[in-house]
């Protein structure tokens, strides 16, 4: 976890140069933001099922371990079982039991960032097990030994040369060579994840939603793999965290609404599968046995705090698709599963605000996350409690914790205050000379390296109200002449 602190400034850094990543950036910007708007704009009542679903999210959080239990009873009564996880390493030895018991080779895999965020494929690999990813994106990165870089689109920052070179490699190395569609590709990915889905003797999903009232999972996807993992297998894995948790199926539908919105601007998306127990006699397929493995890993410890808003996340990714600090580096420079804003709050608290403190100050603070976010989480307010975190444990760099300190005193004594901020501000002015711009300045930079700094008038606001030459106020007509 330490490369978080180490190598997030330098992973931003190669992303900026990086020409292939950032036009793979490009279709974030080209796509999602576009698709959203529209999908929100197609429901008026977009705002109330909004409000409905924050509220939805809030009482299952504030009775979590009311509706938890609920939701076991509910499996047990369907014949499946449930396993509960402190930690990461206790879920990855739970579903390691599972394989073992089962008798397991091949394992396959459907989408799901939890078992990325316990690194459940390393371990399985260790155990002597095969697990095969068999949605197209993960799949493709699997072949790479790549990571996601975003919770939907896992794949989004590869270009469609690098998917055929990894075809190539791992696949009939001429089948490829002249091809540039994507026909082809899909038809490839068919033939070889068909075969894993016949022999795989246990399939492992993650769960969008766990609903309370009747012990079932939810999947959405939009390939169908997520059924084959679950359906052909002897037995189905689904993997979640505790927040997961839904009371209701008409409280699971009002969900649904929002996420297939929000992530991909879809009505709703091609397959929403809600799966109950085991096969009973009546069904035509199905598996024999039906685990879930629910997973804390730190997430009880932001109950009634000031964390506990995030819990009402749903995972759709639309606070990263509209970030303009995650549209410029993409999802790898972050350093762990969960990229953008969601991530820069997330993993200060699974893997410590002193490993991660870089992240929470990825922000511009524009706010388009807490705006576009289904479930009004107030993500810039979150990032701001990480940052309090990271002065208060003495986590931010020697320099910076010297200036804040002599910042705080100065601002504390108006009189020296004002003194400064007078002398400042006739110094940049200086320097920004017929430009109006400071090109480089001591201790700024982190700014002036990217960026110019605009230089201030030469007078401060106090001085300038003081003499009478105040700004007008809004919508009052200026004098001949000036310019807005």
């Amino acid at each position: 976890m330490d490369i978080l602190t180490q190598r997030f400034k330098s992973g931003a850094r190669e992303a900026l140069v990086d020409a292939r990543l950032q036009k793979a950036l490009e279709n974030i910007q080209r796509g999602f933001p576009g698709k959203r708007a529209k999908a929100v704009a197609g429901l008026p009542e977009w705002e109330r099922v909004r409000d409905h679903g924050t509220a939805i999210r809030d009482h299952a959080i504030a009775h979590l371990d009311t509706y938890l239990e609920c939701f076991e009873q509910q499996v047990v009564r369907s014949g499946g079982q449930v396993h509960w996880a402190r930690d990461a390493a206790e879920a990855r030895t739970a579903i390691a039991g599972i394989c073992r018991a089962a008798g397991a080779k091949t394992v396959t895999k459907g989408k799901s960032m939890v078992t990325e965020e316990i690194g459940l494929n390393d371990f399985l690999v260790e155990q002597g097990f095969t697990p095969v990813e068999t949605d197209l994106g993960e799949y493709i990165l699997q072949l790479r030994g790549d990571r996601p870089s975003h919770i939907i689109a896992p794949a989004i920052h590869l270009r469609r040369d690098q998917i055929f070179e990894a075809f190539q490699r791992h696949h009939d190395p001429a089948m490829h060579a002249n091809s540039d569609g994507h026909a082809e590709l899909q038809a490839e990915a068919r033939r070889v994840l068909r075969k894993r889905f016949v022999e795989a003797d246990v399939g492992i999903t993650g769960a969008n939603f766990c609903i309370a009232e009747t012990g079932t999972t939810v999947i959405v996807t939009n390939e169908g793999n997520g059924d084959l993992t679950q359906c052909l297998p002897r037995v189905h894995v689904a993997v979640a965290g505790i927040d997961k948790i839904v009371p209701t199926l008409e409280d699971t539908s009002t969900l649904l609404r929002l996420l297939a919105r929000s992530a991909t601007g879809q009505d709703i998306t091609v397959y929403t599968t809600f799966s109950t127990g085991p096969r009973r006699a009546e069904d035509p397929d199905g598996p024999e046995e039906f685990h879930v493995v629910l997973i804390d890993n730190g997430r009880s410890d932001m109950l009634g705090g000031e964390l506990q808003s995030m819990l009402r996340c749903i995972r759709c990714g639309a606070c990263m698709n509209h970030c303009p600090v995650y549209g410029a580096i993409g999802g790898h420079a972050y350093g762990w599963v969960y990229p953008g804003p969601m991530g820069a709050v997330l993993t200060p608290q699974m893997v410590g605000i002193e490993r991660s403190a870089n992240l929470p100050n990825a922000s511009t603070f524009c706010g388009r996350c807490a705006e576009v976010c289904p479930v009004q989480i107030p993500l810039p307010d979150l990032m701001r409690y990480w940052r309090e975190q990271e002065y208060e444990g003495g986590y931010q760099p020697r320099v910076a914790r010297w200036g804040l300190a002599g910042w705080a005193w100065v601002a504390r004594r108006p009189a020296i205050y004002h003194r400064l901020a007078r002398l400042g501000a006739r110094v940049l002015a200086v320097l920004g000379g017929r430009t109006g711009r400071v090109r480089r300045l001591p201790l700024a930079g982190g700014w002036t390296a990217g960026r110019d700094l605009p230089a201030p008038a030469g007078r401060t606001f106090t001085d300038q109200w003081r003499a009478g030459t105040r700004p007008p106020r809004a919508g009052a007509a200026r004098p001949r002449g000036t310019r807005s």
